[in-house]
Parts: structure tokens; sequence; C-alpha cells
């Protein structure tokens, strides 16, 4: 299982996140990527990475 953490700080709400994997990421009021879940494995790990790896603020973190 895989733990995801967003840096509210970090992020200014570009959206590749929560576009690119809707079911781990979703927005607030204000554009910024929120959780929808904080542990993943299988396809929802896979769809996390991909976000993650499109952050341009590098606001999520993906950890074991």
């Amino acid at each position: 299982m895989t733990r995801v953490s967003v840096d509210r700080d970090r992020c200014t709400g570009h959206g590749r996140c929560y576009t690119l994997a809707p079911d781990v990421f979703d927005a607030d009021e204000v554009g910024h990527s929120i959780l929808r879940v904080a542990e993943v494995s299988g396809e929802l790990e896979r769809h996390a990475v991909m976000g993650a790896e499109n952050c341009p603020e590098r606001a999520i973190t993906l950890s074991c």
C-alpha cells in the first residue's frame, strides 16, 4: 500500500492531478488539490503516480 499526501502550501491549483486521477484526487472550493483516498494500491496507485508525476509544483508525495 502507498500513502499519498498533498502539500497544500505548494499546490497552486493547476488541476492536473484531479484531471488525470479523479479517483484519487479532487479539488477544493478554489481548485487546490485534496485527496479522495490517502492510501492506494493497484490501479489507484498507478493513478496516484500519474498525478504526482504531472504536478508542476511537486506538491504530491507518495510513500510506502
